[in-house]
């Protein structure tokens, strides 16, 4: 069976680890009032054997989360980078405070009247996290990727939209459930609401900007961007940034999949992009493993993954 096959049912097999300890996890029921049992949650099975869903919840999950901060737009000098393991719980909670203490607050006044402002709205950056944790892929072994830049933070989670549904379905609050166990211990400690209301609540929380959030969906990846509401708006940059966004990597996915190789070029004159801009969304999916990059200089070309 395949990949599109196992995602279905990976977290009620059975985990390959069985030494498992729950410290986080049952921290998080606590706290709750909510009783830890853990053959009704599906952390076991009937047997009493642990679960995919159970190692996930441990502290000895194998998946972890990797975050990078940059200095500037670009991944040419890091400013900060960690790799956050353990259990889910406890990925969720140092992530978010990771993100947290550098979610900068900028003061302006409306005549006495003091207006503070974060870079990016709390809600967007719990929602965007929730998203990446609850519904990834975890038949994959890859780390999920959180990058933040001066202008944009960006929460890529590996796998991409179950079959049949498109990205207009996930904004429209469409709600099909790839770990439909682990969403539902997520739903029973009121981490996340119970019909697919969190794509939604970004684009809420940007309702007032003229920035919006971007969402971006390959095959085997869902990326969302949220952008900085403090950076400086310089016209031409934002509107750089918006071709980048409304000319998603799954456009160019498509194009691929009908050329054997394919230039710089030739996606800058198809997509009417600019050669910076055509350049940094080529970077991205070769650094992302989408694409791969042959030759040198002028004849440089690209072959789809």
């Amino acid at each position: 069976m395949g990949r599109k096959g196992c995602f279905l049912i990976f977290e009620q097999m059975r985990s390959l680890e069985q030494d498992l300890t729950f410290l986080s996890a049952k921290t998080e029921f606590d706290e709750s009032n909510i009783p830890f049992k853990e053959k009704n949650l599906g952390i076991q099975n009937q047997d009493g054997i642990y679960t995919n869903l159970g190692l996930l919840l441990s502290g000895q999950c194998k998946h972890t989360i990797k975050v990078a901060v940059f200095n500037g737009e670009k991944q040419s000098e890091f400013q900060d980078r960690n790799e956050i393991a353990g259990s889910l719980f406890k990925q969720m909670h140092e992530v978010y405070s990771y993100i947290d203490f550098r979610n900068q607050k900028h003061s302006n006044f409306s005549g006495l009247k003091r207006i503070d402002k974060r870079d990016y709205p709390e809600v967007a950056i719990r929602e965007a996290l929730l998203n990446l944790i609850v519904h990834r892929e975890y038949s994959y072994s890859a780390s999920s990727f959180i990058r933040m830049y001066t202008d944009r933070i960006e929460f890529t989670s590996i796998g991409g939209l179950l079959k049949g549904i498109t990205l207009e379905d996930i904004q429209l609050g469409i709600s099909v459930c790839r770990n439909p166990k682990l969403a539902n211990i997520f739903y029973r400690l009121e981490l996340i609401e119970a019909y697919g209301t969190g794509i939604q609540k970004i684009l809420d929380s940007y309702s007032e900007s003229e920035f919006k959030p971007q969402f971006v969906t390959t095959e085997n990846a869902f990326k969302v961007i949220l952008p900085n509401l403090n950076h400086p708006k310089k016209n031409s940059k934002i509107q750089e940034e918006l071709v980048i966004y409304d000319c998603p990597e799954n456009k160019i996915l498509e194009f691929a999949k009908t050329h054997t190789q394919f230039n710089r070029k030739d996606v800058q004159d198809t997509f009417n992009l600019s050669q910076t801009t055509c350049g940094r969304i080529l970077s991205r999916m070769k650094e992302e493993g989408q694409i791969s990059q042959h030759g040198k200089g002028k004849n440089t070309f690209y072959v789809l993954k």
